[in-house]
Order: C-alpha cells, then structure tokens, then sequence
C-alpha cells in the first residue's frame, strides 16, 4: 500500500510533467478537433506537419508516463489523446458518401477493364447458350420445353398462334398499372438469385457458372426461336432489348465475377491459390455489385417500361441506348487513373 509521502511525490511529479508539456498537447487537442470536424483538408501544410510532430511529442510522453508511474488521471488523459491523433494521421480520411463516389467512379469501370478475360467467359457462355438453343428448336420444337420452365413461358409456347403470341408482346395497354411496382419486384428478386447463385458457384473452377449462363443462354435462344418461328422475331427482339440489354448483361458479369474467383483458383499463376483469390477477390465484388445494379435497373425498365412502350422501335433505341451508357461509363470512367498507374509502372 502506498504511502502519502508516495503520493504526494507522483502529484507533484505529474504536476511538473503536465506544465512541461502540455503547451504542446493542448495544440495537438486543438488541430485534432479541427480535423476530425472538418478533415484533415482544413488544416494548412504547415499545421499537418505540425500535428505528425505533436503526436510523435504525445506518444513519447505516453511512453515516460507509463514508465515513471504518473498518476492514473494523466495517463488516461495521454492515451486519449494519443487514440484520437492515430485515427487523424493514420486511419482512412474518408466519408461514407467519398467511399460510394469514388467506388462508381473508378473503382467499379477500372475492376471490368480488369477482367476482359472473366468477361469474355460470361458473355461467350451466354451467346453460345443462344445459339445452341435456337439451332436445337428449329431443328425440333419439343426442345423448347427442355429449356423453358413452364412458370416462364406463360402459354407462349410451340404452336400458339401468332395472334395470341403478338398479343402478349404488345397487349399490355389494358394492365393494371399499378401491379407494375409488385411486378418489378418480383422480377428484381428473381433476378437477383440468379445473379448471386451463378457468382457463388463461380470459385468451383469457374465452370458451374460457366453452365448455369450457358442454360441461360439456351433458354433465349429457344423463346426468340419460337416467336421466329411464328413471324415475330423482329418483334420480340425489341421487347427482350428494352430491358434485356441491361438484364442479360448483368447474367454475364455476374457470371464474369464468378469466373474471376474461379480461374484464380484453375490457374494462380506463381501465387498460392489463397493469395490468387485475395488478389481477384477485390475485382470480384465490384463485379458483383455492378451486376446489382443493372438488375435493378432492368427491373425497373422490365415493370414499367416495357409495359408502357408499345413500339418495338422505341424499346431498341431505349433498351440499346441505355446499353451504350453502360459501355461508355465501364469504359471512360476512372481512365486518368489508368494512366497514372502505367506512369508509376
């Protein structure tokens, strides 16, 4: 147990160690207060370089004090201090809203004109899924039932009159609009699980996400068989193109994140697999979510504009005109940032 003559000496001790130094830790309170109010932009060149030296004093006195035995009140009081300073000159100096801005601005166009090879195996999957499954109905419509599920077909089947399949591409003025919104949830949910079970499935060695859009791809390539087939292809183009662009785009790069994960776990090069996909991971996700958001926006486009929009003209324009904003964002976007990272290479 300590006795008063002790304590008496750690008062004074910490009493003189306080007025020595504490000019120099009210300042650094000061400049700590101003950036985390307004960041660390608010302060000058010369009060940043002043703040690094401060926090250095503070952690140096933090060290004296805990070795001399200062009084508890002191040394709660530097920790403190000492805490806050980290978090100004260390951590992140970045808002919630600066971290989405930059993730739409660069993060997400630089992480696609990363994976021109994940890409690539979507979108091949997905074409080659549409071809086949045309090639194979035209040589006997009974395929069209191997692809199709029933709950999607909703009587646009094989041998259906054209009357009746034109009536459901262009028939939609009498609806009632306002299930629209319920209808374009269901569509964005439904989507969204496909999108997200063909991400997952892409760290099995790519190949099962390959598979599930190549399936995709049999199944459109079946449906625009059949309204063909019936004089409709024209037709039935513009109606899959207003939201099909964006919707089927989103099936290839979800396919392409998946890919991502998957070819670095088939081929991680001189890295360990587990290094291989740390490294791919990043990319992946941003894949991921660009695949959300233009899930979002073919539900949107798919429960309200495909109904509203009669002419088959108007959805190619709106349906590929929209894709071309996709195009021009993913690849203009962020471009100075290539260039500074080639320069710095």
């Amino acid at each position: 147990m300590s006795s008063p003559t002790t304590n008496t000496q750690n008062t004074l001790r910490s009493s003189r160690f306080r007025a020595e130094r504490e000019v120099g830790w009210k300042e650094l309170d000061s400049l700590i207060t101003r950036a985390e109010s307004q960041g660390m932009s608010s302060l000058r060149y010369e009060e940043a370089a002043a703040l690094a030296s401060l926090y250095r004093q503070a952690m140096n006195s933090l060290s004296v004090a805990r070795s001399i035995s200062m009084d508890k009140a002191l040394l709660a009081y530097l920790e403190a201090l000492c805490a806050r300073a980290y978090l100004v000159v260390y951590a992140p100096q970045e808002s919630i809203r600066g971290a989405v801005t930059r993730l739409f601005t660069t993060g997400i166009p630089r992480a696609v004109r990363r994976s021109t090879v994940p890409l690539l195996v979507g979108f091949l999957a997905l074409i080659m899924g549409a071809i086949i499954g045309y090639i194979l109905f035209s040589q006997d419509p009974e395929w069209f039932y191997s692809f199709v599920p029933s709950g999607l077909s909703d009587g646009r089947v094989p041998g259906a009159s054209q009357e009746y399949l034109r009536g459901t591409l262009f028939d939609d003025g009498d609806r009632d609009h306002s299930d629209l919104g319920v209808f374009a949830t269901f569509l964005f949910s439904h989507n969204t699980r496909i999108a997200i079970f063909i991400f997952a499935l892409g760290v099995f060695a790519a190949l099962p996400s390959f598979v599930l859009t190549f399936y995709n791809g049999l199944m459109l390539g079946a449906f625009w068989g059949m309204f063909a087939q019936a004089g409709l292809g024209y037709e039935v183009f513009g109606w899959l193109s207003i939201h099909g662009v964006t919707e089927l785009s989103a099936i290839a790069v979800a396919c392409a994140g998946g890919a991502q994960l998957g070819l670095a776990v088939l081929l991680p090069g001189n890295n360990t697999r587990r290094e291989a996909l740390r490294r791919a991971g990043p990319d992946a996700v941003k894949l991921m979510i660009l695949a959300g958001l233009m899930l979002i926006t073919a539900a949107i486009i798919e429960g309200f504009f495909r109904q509203l929009v009669q002419s088959t003209e108007l959805r190619l324009f709106i349906g590929w005109g929209i894709g071309a904003l996709w195009l021009a964002w993913l690849l203009l976007a962020g471009r100075e940032m290539d260039h500074a990272d080639r320069g710095q290479s």
